[in-house]
């Protein structure tokens, strides 16, 4: 559990931040005034729902990071599948330490969890269509590492994690560029490789693959329309559906053929799964 990192985001500036948030100034006065200094107490973080675990390394990062000699058994791994009242970690440590740490652990695993658990969900009303779930640049600032991250340990894939990890015009950019054609054109000549096209109409789809797109993204298209799309794009190269899907029409997206299905709402729109802490 110390070896846990997730590459490109500064861990322990994220657990010292969180800590000093809650911690304030003063610290935790409440325990300070009530638990006496050497007390010790073994805590278990269970779930209350049935989820699909996120972030409980993390969890440990906080604990430790208060009392770096207190005892961690994860009883789960991040990614597993669990019904409500799995224990999930076992904490043993200085008492004053571990409540004090309790509740950044908890909205840390809680929320990540929840992205998590709403992620295989989408992933399952797709299974076996040969469709792949992405997620989207729609997180909270500050924490889009950590969420793409929840949503791989749900089955989902990582869509580009910044503007300068992939091309991808949009409609504003092609309003702007003029064209589909002089928007792919200009990315091209500026040696950009990989390039993503929003397409909204059907007769934006032959223009696209003439100048060279790379992938389209067919926007907010109900599934005849995308059937319309995939024929004339006939194989050439991948398809992506996105705008507007939700659980109730993922699986008759995904059953037209698309290569990709992207949803905002995994990282969006996730509630937080109900993790508490229980002492004894």
């Amino acid at each position: 559990m110390t070896d846990f990192a997730i590459a490109g985001f500064d861990l322990p500036a994220f657990i010292a931040a969180t800590l000093a948030e809650d911690l304030g100034e003063g610290g935790d006065v409440t325990s300070a005034a009530t638990i006496p200094a050497d007390a010790r107490l073994t805590a278990v973080m269970a779930s209350r729902d049935d989820i699909t675990v996120a972030g409980l390394p993390l969890a440990g990062m906080f604990f430790r990071a208060l009392d770096p000699g207190c005892t961690l058994e994860p009883l789960v791994q991040d990614g597993d599948r669990v019904a409500a009242g799995t224990p999930l970690l076992r904490i043993s440590g200085n008492a004053r330490a571990v409540l004090s740490a309790e509740r950044s652990a908890l909205n840390t695993v809680q929320h990540l969890t929840g992205i998590a658990t709403l992620t295989r969900r989408y992933v399952d009303a797709i299974q076996g269509t040969g469709t792949t779930l992405l997620d989207t640049r729609k997180t909270l600032p500050g924490l889009r590492l950590l969420e793409k991250y929840a949503t791989r340990q749900g089955g989902a894939t990582n869509h580009r994690l910044r503007l300068d990890d992939g091309v991808l015009i949009k409609d504003n950019h092609i309003a702007v560029a003029g064209s589909v054609d002089a928007a792919v054109a200009a990315a091209k000549a500026a040696g950009l490789n990989g390039i993503v096209v929003e397409v909204d109409t059907l007769d934006q789809i032959a223009p696209a693959l003439a100048a060279g797109a790379d992938r389209l993204l067919l926007d907010n298209m109900p599934p005849p329309m995308l059937r319309e799309a995939l024929a004339l794009i006939a194989g050439r190269v991948p398809s992506e559906a996105s705008g507007g899907v939700n659980l109730d029409t993922i699986r008759a997206i995904a059953e037209t053929g698309v290569t990709y299905v992207s949803v905002g709402r995994i990282t969006q729109s996730a509630p937080s799964a109900d993790i508490g802490l229980d002492f004894g």
